[in-house]
């Protein structure tokens, strides 16, 4: 029987028992069918699931907190990538001559032979060599200031600016160094670059690992969520499954109730992290240019969330709510499966 022959069937039904006197029992599913015909309604389709009920607000909490969660992760991932994208790049732009004493050289000579090697090699623009006393500013981290450093054997360090887009033979320059002076290290950072590269595979891979436990959180909540539902409202879902409602126009009925949850949530979620990430980029730029601003950059990085940042924080509330949308609909088509 179609819907539209049920509700005028329906019509007619009631229309015949409006007349009989207050003392004629009624059919105990009538009140049902009456449930069940308003919820067939147009006017009235999200009346099978309450809009305003307590466990509609907890399910939108708990989906406001995993997107917020979700949120933090992508935008530190991003931050985190960034950062290492940067170093990877400043550091991948630049090598380093290191020059130490050696007994019976003399390192201002060796010094000046290491520039002279480096200068007169192709794709090797700036060379500057650092001075003793900026080499020994570079150990006051560790050695701390106001030391007499003069008996100390501190290496000079020479910093070679590679031409964009050039590829020296750093091979060849590191075996003539060997070959002229003995006691200078060429150093192309391969080995910091390939850690940083690592650190940003590992954070995205945590960051991946992190979605996915938040999607198979926000799946079991959406699915108890349902159920619940489902099992309050048994009785007009029965009723509507009888008279001739499709399992499909049900299954759409909660689905569009825990779509509008899920979108709820999310943007409360999302909202909040991109919210605080503005607060935390404001703060930043607040003590841009002050000593401990500048070290703290240099160090971590801008701690701003960049675009591409923001617009998987909003691909993240869109996925939560198609998550929270299907996993409805498939524990509906699941349960009404199991009505005989």
């Amino acid at each position: 029987m179609t819907r539209a022959g049920w509700c005028c069937m329906t019509d007619g039904f009631m229309s015949t028992t409006e007349p009989l006197d207050d003392d004629t029992m009624t059919e105990p599913w009538d009140d049902l069918v009456a449930s069940a015909v308003h919820a067939l309604a147009p006017q009235a389709l999200t009346t099978i699931v309450p809009s305003g009920s307590i466990s509609g607000r907890s399910l939108a909490a708990v989906i406001a907190i995993m997107t917020f969660l979700a949120a933090l992760t992508a935008g530190a991932v991003t931050m985190m990538v960034g950062t290492a994208s940067e170093w990877q790049s400043d550091v991948g732009r630049e090598v380093t001559i290191q020059v130490r004493p050696a007994s019976g050289r003399d390192i201002e000579a060796d010094v000046r032979t290491a520039v002279t090697l480096a200068q007169s090699t192709a794709g090797i623009g700036d060379v500057r060599a650092y001075t003793r006393a900026e080499s020994a500013k570079l150990v006051e981290p560790w050695l701390g200031t106001g030391l007499v450093l003069n008996d100390l054997p501190i290496p000079r360090m020479i910093v070679v600016k590679l031409v964009s887009g050039a590829t020296p033979d750093l091979a060849a320059l590191r075996k003539t160094l060997a070959a002229q002076v003995p006691s200078a290290i060429l150093d192309d950072h391969r080995g910091w670059i390939d850690r940083m590269r690592t650190m940003a595979d590992t954070a995205v891979a945590v960051g991946i690992a992190i979605l996915a436990l938040v999607i198979a959180v926000t799946v079991l909540s959406v699915t108890f969520a349902t159920r619940g539902a489902m099992a309050t409202n048994r009785a007009v879902v029965e009723v509507l499954h009888y008279v001739g409602a499709t399992d499909s126009f049900i299954a759409h009925q909660f689905q569009r109730h825990f779509l509008l949850l899920g979108l709820k949530g999310g943007a409360t979620g999302g909202g909040a992290a991109i919210a605080l990430f503005a607060v935390i980029a404001a703060v930043n730029a607040w003590f841009s240019g002050t000593p401990g601003g500048d070290e703290t950059a240099a160090l971590f990085g801008t701690f701003s969330v960049s675009p591409s940042g923001y617009v998987v924080i909003l691909a993240l509330i869109a996925l939560m709510a198609v998550v929270t949308a299907l996993t409805s609909r498939r524990t509906v088509n699941q349960t009404l499966g199991s009505i005989d």
